[in-house]
């Protein structure tokens, strides 16, 4: 071992943390190590996206996402990643205040993190869950799995200022009929990664401005041995979700302190949720 991020991690006893078999970087936490081949259409994502897209096909796809696709994909996680989820505190307790919608967040971690936090928290009331997520991975091969999961293309630079006031008028209108969001604010997936890397503000921003409650979760792993060895390769591990008690904003504070207190304590909860005692890097850069 001679990455310092892992030399310098503290688990809790007992914390599974996967054998390092990749270099992951140690000063810059938003390199890109995922390397998706760009070779699909996809609709420019500019001013004339449809951002908020309430056709019929569009609805029958949800539809057929949320009660056949999720369901049949959450049931291939737990027989090929043994996946499986705790809570902090049953979310029942919060019935209330969830009414209007909550920003799930967690690490990033592997390609099926995003399903296994859906999964966990119950797929169907997923149907209303928007992501914002990199326009280009749109181009991919996996577009169809991002939009089925409620993907929405952050638009780049050369969208210009009109495409990124149009979706953020899409979210507006997602926070007024009630969707849920979901936010890896590590912003990059590095897979099977242990040590919880510097969080981005975006998703704190979004839970101040329309004062919607954080969902701390915490990807972490179990070691494959015994029979799950027959559904799996060895080198990735069994995967758990454990989800914590909701962050709310106080909104009568200043904008940039809470965003700072709401980033800072969700880093730490998931930090404790992920068995880690010293992380080894800062909440944010």
């Amino acid at each position: 071992m001679t990455n310092k991020r892992y030399i310098d991690l503290k688990v809790v006893p007992g914390t599974y943390v996967p054998p390092v078999k990749m270099d992951y970087p140690e000063e810059d936490p938003y390199v890109g190590l995922y390397k998706p081949v760009y070779d699909r259409d996809y609709p420019a994502i500019d001013a004339n996206y449809p951002y908020v897209d309430d056709s019929l096909r569009n609805r029958l796809r949800l539809f057929w996402a949320a009660w056949v696709v999720l369901p049949l994909l959450g049931l291939i996680l737990r027989v090929k990643y043994g996946l499986r989820w705790t809570f902090e505190v049953p979310l029942s307790t919060y019935k209330k205040e969830l009414a209007n919608g909550a920003i799930t967040v967690a690490n990033h971690c592997y390609r099926h993190d995003c399903a296994s936090v859906l999964t966990a928290l119950g797929g169907i009331r997923f149907k209303h869950l928007r992501i914002p997520m990199f326009a280009p991975n749109f181009r991919t091969k996996d577009q169809f799995y991002l939009r089925i999961v409620g993907g929405i293309p952050i638009p780049e630079a050369d969208g210009g200022l009109s495409a990124m006031k149009a979706f953020n008028a899409a979210f507006d209108e997602f926070h007024r009929r009630g969707y849920w969001f979901h936010i890896f604010p590590e912003a990059k997936r590095w897979d099977w990664y242990k040590p919880l890397r510097p969080f981005q503000k975006g998703a704190f921003t979004m839970a101040y401005k329309y004062n919607m409650p954080i969902i701390p979760c915490a990807v972490t792993y179990r070691e494959r041995k015994g029979i799950w060895r027959w559904f799996g390769s060895a080198e990735e591990p069994l995967t758990e979700v454990h989800v914590g008690a909701p962050i709310f904003p106080d909104t009568t504070q200043p904008r940039a302190a809470e965003t700072e207190r709401l980033l800072n304590e969700t880093h730490e909860t998931i930090c404790r949720l992920a068995g880690i005692e010293h992380n080894t890097w800062p909440s944010q850069l």
